[in-house]
């Protein structure tokens, strides 16, 4: 498995880099195609009919994109880290054997708008700009760092009614390489000590994020019976596995980096 996720990653991590230096629409497009994937998957996991759903999902994101300039994303964002704090009660909850997730298929479907679009969007703001490289290397730090350090040291598990496997080793491993990627891009930087005061602060806020919106879809997979969203990624699963992190942490860094007059 492992074997598997690396060579996926060394396939995946090129083309990633290499979409993000073409235009605006360009990216705007490949981006799309992703989360219309995730949609799809999404729909898998809420019994919804996959292909209704997923052609619903692409025309609004067209149309969002047409009308994106005339769109004031604070507003969308500040919705999605709302959002984001309720995903985290109902983690909470259900691993206090107090279920509060939704079992209905119309609910779900406007949940997975609710979860996709917005990081999307988010995603899209920071083209054309260094943050948007620095986020998907802080979630991928992030990410690297909870695996190795939860497979070597982990015991204390964080949410074994959700996801057995996380444990808060991982979590610890996860902020600690995350936030030394985030001091050295900041020490680069020469950013003033305040500034880079509310930096790291950001940056641990994502990466908590980026756990929470592990989770839930670790939670709404638990719910249908399934592993995985898809098997569309060797050793990844879908491709709602691999962006679960970013749907969370996307949007809300962009807003902090707007608070902060960073953006």
């Amino acid at each position: 498995m492992l074997k598997q996720r690396i060579f996926t990653a060394i396939v995946l991590i090129p083309i990633i880099l290499w979409v993000l230096t073409l235009s605006s629409q360009t990216l705007a497009s490949v981006m799309a195609i992703f989360v219309i994937i995730g949609a799809w998957e999404w729909a898998g996991l809420s019994n919804l009919i996959r292909s209704i759903y997923s052609l619903v999902f692409a025309l609004t994101l067209l149309i969002i994109y047409y009308f994106l300039d005339e769109i004031n994303i604070n507003y969308i964002l500040y919705i999605a880290s709302l959002w984001w704090l309720i995903a985290l009660y109902w983690i909470l909850a259900y691993q206090q054997n107090h279920n509060h997730i939704p079992t209905s298929p119309i609910v779900k479907a406007l949940l997975g708008f609710i979860i996709l679009i917005p990081a999307w969007i988010a995603l899209l703001s920071l083209h054309n700009q260094q943050w948007l490289i620095f986020l998907l290397v802080l979630i991928w730090s992030a990410d690297i760092g909870a695996y190795f350090t939860g497979k070597k040291w982990g015991q204390k598990k964080l949410a074994d009614k959700i996801s057995p496997g996380k444990s808060w080793e991982g979590v610890a491993g996860a902020l600690f390489i995350s936030l030394l990627v985030a001091l050295s891009y900041a020490i680069f930087n020469s950013m003033p000590l305040m500034t880079l005061l509310g930096f790291m602060l950001l940056c641990f806020i994502t990466v908590i994020a980026s756990i929470v919106g592990d989770l839930l879809e670790s939670l709404f997979k638990r719910q249908a019976g399934m592993k995985d969203s898809s098997q569309i990624l060797p050793g990844h699963g879908g491709v709602l596995d691999r962006i679960d992190s970013l749907t969370s942490a996307a949007p809300i860094f962009v807003l902090g980096l707007i608070i902060g007059n960073l953006l």
